[in-house]
């Protein structure tokens, strides 16, 4: 594990039966970075969630979480965990249920419980059996920020919240970063991922098939050049990085990947009146990526 790396997974694999969940993982976080960390249903994200906090053990391989194994209790202490599905007790009224979980990583700050509980709208005294999903869902959030923690693993964070208490979650991730709390985030939202994530690795079947920061991992764009007159045939045939090129009377339209520096220097021969680039977003990488029979994998790390 590396000076800068909060999270290391070494060939970090774990199978049930003959179904392999995770295959075989390397990946480091670095300290300070949101990381997110995506995949459908099934692609063995809440698997290695479970490893890294020791409540699933690999089946071979190895993580380190903070220096430390993730069993030791001193660095689950330093966690601050959002799962999935968070289960708590009806019975228990808000405050009871943040005291809970702060007894145990050793109690949490007060004054801050109550700066999120007012952040989040949420009445202290409210019984869990009366909250809707959302409120619940923000009980969730208070307790994993609550402790300071130097790492959050948050699993899909703010389902069930509604957008303007998606907003204030993204901005409260943004704050804690400002701080140096690292952030490993398991989302399918991704406009949230988009907003502030500085790397993101996506999972298929167990195995990571692409890793690097949100431009590695779409690097395509398309290209419409609207030109004074038709292009004569073939005018971007053989173009470095030109995928796809469709000829509509004036307007050719390009699909790019990478640099378009080679496709400005061709244009540069004709007249052109107007250039639309239509950037691809991370959700139509995320979908082209799993359409794929095999994948686009990036070595950065």
């Amino acid at each position: 594990m590396t000076a800068t790396a909060a999270i290391t997974m070494s060939a970090l694999t774990k199978q049930f039966g003959d179904l392999t969940a995770v295959a075989s993982l390397d990946l480091e976080v670095h300290r300070g970075e949101v990381f997110g960390f995506l995949g459908p249903n099934g692609a063995g994200k809440t698997t290695t969630i479970r490893m890294l906090l020791d409540i699933l053990r690999p089946t071979s391989g190895t993580a380190r979480v903070l220096d430390g194994a993730p069993g030791d209790p001193s660095v689950r202490a330093r966690i601050g965990f959002l799962p999935a599905d968070l289960h708590l007790d009806p019975r228990h009224t808000v405050r009871e249920a943040i005291d809970y979980y702060g007894a145990l990583r050793g109690g949490f700050d007060q004054s801050l419980v109550d700066r999120l509980l007012t952040r989040f709208d949420l009445d202290p005294a409210r019984s869990i059996g009366d909250l809707s999903t959302g409120n619940r869902r923000k009980v969730g959030v208070i307790q994993a920020f609550a402790g300071h923690p130097d790492l959050l693993i948050l699993d899909e964070p703010t389902s069930g919240l509604d957008p303007l208490l998606q907003h204030e979650f993204l901005s409260l991730v943004e704050e804690s970063v400002a701080d140096g709390v690292t952030v490993f985030l398991s989302s399918h939202v991704l406009p949230e991922v988009e907003r502030v994530a500085d790397r993101i690795g996506i999972l298929r079947r167990g195995e990571l098939v692409s890793l690097g920061g949100i431009d590695d991992v779409r690097p395509r764009q398309r290209l419409d050049l609207h030109l004074a007159a038709e292009p004569p045939g073939g005018a971007f045939d053989g173009i470095d990085g030109v995928v796809e090129v469709e000829v509509h009377g004036n307007v050719v339209s390009l699909l790019v990947d990478g640099s378009v520096d080679a496709v400005v220097k061709a244009a540069a021969r004709l007249t052109v009146e107007r250039v639309v680039s239509h950037e691809t977003d991370l959700e139509d990488a995320f979908l082209e990526l799993y359409r794929s029979p095999s994948g686009d994998v990036s070595a950065e790390q």
